[in-house]
């Protein structure tokens, strides 16, 4: 099994690195035959090839089975006529990876900033939207028409709303069957009277799932006050990006928030977090995210390829960090305990090795 490692920049390394550690355990439980390959993006890439992400690099990831990618420093990045690409939004879009599937969810033994003990996951489109880089065959979706004068382009389709809107229900169905789509058709009228359209459709079909909407100013309100009442919300990507950190930090860190970006055989781990370059280097970065977002990558591929040794060790590294976060000694410094990068990732091994 081909798992590519894009490290990406600031603590992306560190927390690669640390990720690495928990898959190699998994592997040694599980006999998976994983094959890591490095691949250098962000400006490591950019001081050897002019690129922060070369066509090489695409190259090597669209080889691997699984893609794990550390945060990046896009918006340092020089412009991208001076080779500065998001090398996380150009890997969505070449490899179509449209569903940006994200759970929030809190643990007993770590306090939410709301009291209220809850679990729902986020599915959000990831291939359309306002991303100025996901809008436009060729271009941007932004516009300087003059000096005073700019414009930003939605592009909503129905080929990609129904398929984020099945992938939510057939997640609800393995969840608590219950579907919340999150809008603004009261003022993007025709945008998102689309996307609700595919989503009534979709829900048609799935009469065993409770489907309502929300418009995304009361569905943050109500979110902060009563996300207990929430099981799968699907919406928009820009929606679904603030959202989604929204809820995760709700739910104790987004420290903790893991992710995983999926297509049709491809998929990709990546933290919800980003690349904190003011803690680069000091070994004190919690890997727990991107830790998580692999958990998930490997169930979901065990899923995809009917593979259940994959689906387990996926499981059970989402088990084993769920274990280690309950103890504070185990815990990373942002989270009230002492352990650095490493140790915090040696400790997740352990768990794992030992269940």
């Amino acid at each position: 099994m081909k798992i590519a490692i894009l490290p990406g920049d600031g603590i992306g390394p560190e927390i690669s690195t640390a990720t690495r550690h928990v898959i190699e355990a998994a592997d040694r439980k599980h006999g998976l035959g994983v094959d890591f390959t490095r691949i250098d993006i962000g400006f490591a890439a950019l001081e050897r090839s002019g690129s922060t992400f070369p066509d090489s690099a695409f190259d090597e990831a669209r080889e691997a089975e699984a893609l794990i990618l550390g945060p990046v420093s896009h918006l340092d990045y020089p412009a991208r006529e001076k080779g500065g690409l998001n090398p996380s939004g150009e890997l969505r879009k070449r490899l179509d990876l449209y569903a940006n599937i994200r759970p929030a969810a809190t643990r007993p033994d770590l306090p939410s900033r709301t009291g209220a003990q809850f679990d729902l996951v986020i599915y959000r489109e990831n291939t359309e939207g306002f991303y100025a880089d996901r809008c436009m065959h060729t271009g941007p979706g932004e516009l300087q028409v003059t000096a005073d004068v700019t414009l930003a382009m939605r592009r909503i389709t129905r080929h990609a709303s129904m398929r984020i809107a099945e992938a939510a229900f057939r997640g609800a169905m393995a969840r608590r069957k219950k579907v919340t789509a999150v809008h603004k058709q009261n003022v993007l009228k025709i945008t998102d009277g689309l996307f609700l359209a595919c989503c009534r459709d979709v829900a048609a079909r799935y009469p065993e799932v409770e489907y309502d909407e929300l418009i995304i100013d009361a569905a943050c309100a109500h979110l902060v006050r009563r996300p207990d009442a929430f099981d799968v919300i699907v919406t928009t990507n820009m929606f679904g990006d603030i959202l989604s950190d929204l809820a995760s930090e709700l739910s104790g860190s987004l420290g903790l928030a893991a992710s995983v970006n999926a297509g049709e055989g491809v998929a990709m781990a990546q933290a919800q977090h980003g690349s904190a370059p003011d803690i680069a280097g000091q070994g004190t970065a919690n890997p727990a995210s991107l830790i998580g977002s692999t958990g998930m990558l490997l169930e979901w591929l065990g899923g995809q390829q009917q593979r259940p040794e994959l689906a387990k060790a996926g499981a059970d590294i989402l088990a084993a960090l769920d274990r280690t976060l309950q103890t504070p000694a185990t815990r990373t410094r942002d989270l009230g305990g002492s352990l650095g990068t490493d140790d915090f990732a040696a400790a997740v091994a352990d768990q794992l090795s030992a269940a």
